[in-house]
């Protein structure tokens, strides 16, 4: 972002390719929190399952299986660890959500956010279950909603911040 005074070289990094950086990663990890949010929430509440659940699939990437329920319950490693992998990827799907969204009115954006939430989804729990074949356990409408929810989030919160970096166009 570019201060008062400065030459601008910060915008243009920032915005090199279309894309403000720092907005496409802040808007992903702001998307992650609203799906473990709902998470946290919907898995016990819907489904009868432990809150700590996701975030134990979560952390299992990096842990390996035993980490996994039963039992589902708290551990403050592997919840750290979890999230942060969680929020990790969260950016790094800000940051591609912006690329094929920069050109996008943020309506427009916020639908694609919605599919590319959706087409998540299907890539978390049915491609990348080859590598991580627990992630077939969360295959369920909880899931797919909070994957569509992070989408919507991430697009919305990128649109608004893009939007107010200085010299900057929204898309």
């Amino acid at each position: 972002m570019a201060r008062p005074g400065g030459d601008g070289r910060e915008a243009r990094i920032e915005q090199r390719g279309g894309i403000h950086w720092g907005a496409a990663a802040q808007a992903g990890i702001f998307g992650g929190v609203l799906f473990l949010a709902l998470e946290f929430l919907l898995v016990p509440l819907f489904l009868g399952g432990s809150a700590w659940g996701p975030l134990r699939m979560i952390a299992a990437i990096v842990l390996g299986r035993d980490v996994l329920p039963p039992p589902a319950t708290f551990d403050a490693g592997v919840m750290m660890t979890a999230v942060l992998v969680h929020f990790m990827l969260s950016a790094l799907f800000g940051i591609i959500l912006a690329a094929v969204l920069r050109r996008s009115s943020p309506e427009l954006g916020m639908l694609g956010g919605a599919v590319i939430g959706l087409a998540l989804y299907f890539v978390n729990f049915y491609l990348m279950t080859a590598v991580f074949p627990w992630f077939v356990g969360g295959r369920n409408w909880v899931t797919v909603f909070s994957h569509i929810a992070f989408g919507i989030a991430t697009a919305w919160w990128y649109f608004s911040m893009a939007s107010r970096r200085p010299g900057a166009r929204p898309a």
